[in-house]
């Protein structure tokens, strides 16, 4: 029987999710800040931090996110827990593009909030399995806007039910469930399938996306992110998001 081609694809992203799944894919990639820690909190926390600030130049990323985390003393989760309002003003100066000290401030107390009231990140996406990506992502960001805020800064926590394909949320997502032993995802919460996730919507997968017939949607929202995973489920249904790597590298490091 002649291959079709959508076994030529399917082969053609298995070869690429291989090459680029891979530790030499860590050094220039943001999971190489949280890829530092060893402790389950403080992977989660500079994990969480550093696909906050996931947008624009990647050397930039990695920067500004290294110098956020050093301002903590490498050690962020217990410097949330333990710092006093004076160790957390020198915070309102940090600024990644418009991110700035104002929603770095808010997104610390928030954090601690998590940690300290609500059993920690992972405990918020715990219903993944049940209710979708979408519903748990709707469930964390009502809770992480609890904490009192400027306004300005819940722009900084996507919201899909407003139709934001909510990249920077789901590329963290994709790093604390997916475990492949490939040694680049971390794999920490073993509650969540990876079944469910849905693929970081980023400007270079939307690109290599569409030139390659997984996406039709012409917008880049919630509803492409979700067309795109469903199209990547087609080829492994258990760990659709894996491809995302190919994606990213194909238009990242081979300019597709």
């Amino acid at each position: 029987m002649k291959p079709s081609g959508r076994d030529f694809l399917k082969d053609f992203l298995e070869k690429k999710f291989l090459e680029y799944n891979s530790p030499s894919f860590i050094e220039s990639d943001p999971i190489a800040v949280p890829r530092s820690f060893e402790k389950k909190e403080d992977i989660e926390i500079a994990a969480f931090l550093t696909a906050t600030t996931a947008w624009g130049n990647r050397k930039s990323i990695l920067k500004d996110s290294r110098y956020l985390l050093q301002m903590m003393d490498n050690r962020p989760f217990a410097f949330l827990m333990e710092a006093s309002p004076k160790e957390l003003k020198p915070f309102n100066r940090f600024v990644h593009r418009t991110f700035n000290g104002t929603d770095c401030s808010f997104f610390l107390e928030s954090l601690k909030n998590i940690y300290l009231n609500h059993g920690g990140l992972e405990n918020l996406f715990t219903e993944i399995n049940k209710i979708g990506v979408k519903e748990s992502i709707v469930h964390f960001r009502k809770i992480f806007l609890e904490t009192p805020h400027e306004r300005r800064s819940e722009k900084h926590i996507s919201d899909p039910s407003k139709g934001s394909p909510a990249k920077r949320i789901n590329l963290f997502l994709r790093w604390m469930v997916r475990n492949d032993d490939y040694g680049v995802d971390f794999g920490l919460w073993r509650e969540v399938y990876p079944s469910n996730l849905i693929c970081p919507l980023d400007v270079h997968v939307v690109r290599v996306s569409r030139k390659l017939g997984l996406l039709s949607r012409k917008a880049n929202d919630w509803k492409a992110a979700e067309e795109l995973t469903i199209n990547l489920r087609k080829f492994d249904p258990c760990d659709p998001v894996k491809y995302d790597f190919a994606l990213f590298g194909l238009g990242v490091f081979e300019k597709f």
